[in-house]
């Protein structure tokens, strides 16, 4: 009989401490992409986006619309949505960052969509031009808005455990952003890691702030950035504390062209290869997961920064 290992996949142990399934909310084609230099044509990411579905991820966020001047690399949102099945029964969000972002999202017939907002002044103005009172408020409409069409929304929180401009973020700042964002409306909020700088127990305290502030566990999400190779160690903690959605791009694809020094988005089938080690089901085949990995890489013209990708390769 061929031993677990032999076929690339870790030796089960389950904790009862830690949740018995997780859902991954997959952001390679959207938060990946957008991140590189190169523009990938819309074929492409209509067949990445096809082969993920394949391999058993539910949530697969497609792209954002947001201005083509801002960023060229998303410029083809429409097409992408014309592309995709968004009948599959699989989740296919999209970001917007605005009205206008709504308004051709719901022409396209997107029906689940993403907002955001952040912790930080700073960040906000390097990201979105204005100030965060003038983003909660823009934030708020379009949430407003999209309930109203019968459109699901989700919510980013960036710069939860520190910025590029303004150091540490107080998590009493967390709290409250938090607490505004979810009060606009959305069924659950993740926390971004933008830059990559938390740690395990910084990951606790925050979690368990919110959860002590009356947001409940289930409406949290983890966006986890390995720019200090943190990122699996954080998701660990975050599971220990009963967080059960965790956002993560295929083949590490990705960081945020807004802010320099983020970098590493948490690769997908390095995230499903630990959870599969833990006994944490995910619906996810890993060996079509890295496959898929591979592909695009072939396709970005560089190695994926999955370890797992790289490892099985070998295989």
């Amino acid at each position: 009989m061929t031993s677990p290992l032999a076929l690339g996949l870790p030796t089960a142990v389950g904790d009862p401490a830690l949740p018995s399934r997780v859902r991954i909310y997959e952001v390679g084609p959207r938060d990946g992409l957008q991140a590189e230099q190169a523009v990938v044509p819309v074929e492409v990411k209509a067949e990445l986006v096809r082969r993920l579905v394949a391999a058993g991820l539910t949530s697969v966020e497609l792209t954002s619309f947001v201005s083509p001047k801002r960023v060229p690399q998303l410029a083809d949102a429409r097409e992408l949505v014309e592309r995709a099945d968004l009948d599959s029964g699989v989740g296919h969000p999209v970001l917007v960052p605005n009205a206008r972002g709504l308004n051709d999202a719901l022409a396209a017939g997107v029906r689940e969509i993403a907002v955001f907002a952040s912790v930080t002044e700073s960040f906000s103005r390097a990201n979105m031009g204005a100030s965060r009172a003038e983003v909660a408020a823009a934030q708020a409409a379009v949430t407003r808005e999209a309930l109203a069409a019968g459109v699901g929304v989700r919510g980013y929180l960036s710069m939860v455990f520190g910025d590029p401009w303004e150091g540490p973020a107080p998590v009493a700042e967390v709290v409250s952003a938090s607490i505004a964002l979810m009060e606009t409306g959305v069924s659950s909020i993740s926390l971004g890691d933008t830059i990559g700088v938390a740690t395990p127990g910084h990951v606790r305290s925050v979690i368990r702030a919110l959860v002590n502030a009356g947001i409940e566990v289930e409406r949290i999400a983890l966006h986890a950035h390995d720019t200090y190779g943190q990122a699996l160690a954080n998701v660990y903690a975050a599971l220990l504390e009963g967080v059960t959605e965790f956002d993560a791009s295929v083949g590490g694809v990705g960081g945020c062209p807004f802010a320099l020094s983020a970098t590493g988005n948490l690769a997908t089938e390095d995230l499903v290869w630990m959870l599969t080690g833990l006994g944490v089901k995910t619906g996810v085949d890993l060996e079509a997961l890295t496959a898929t990995s591979a592909w695009l890489a072939g396709h970005l013209g560089k190695p994926a920064a999955s370890r797992v990708a790289t490892a099985l390769s070998h295989y």
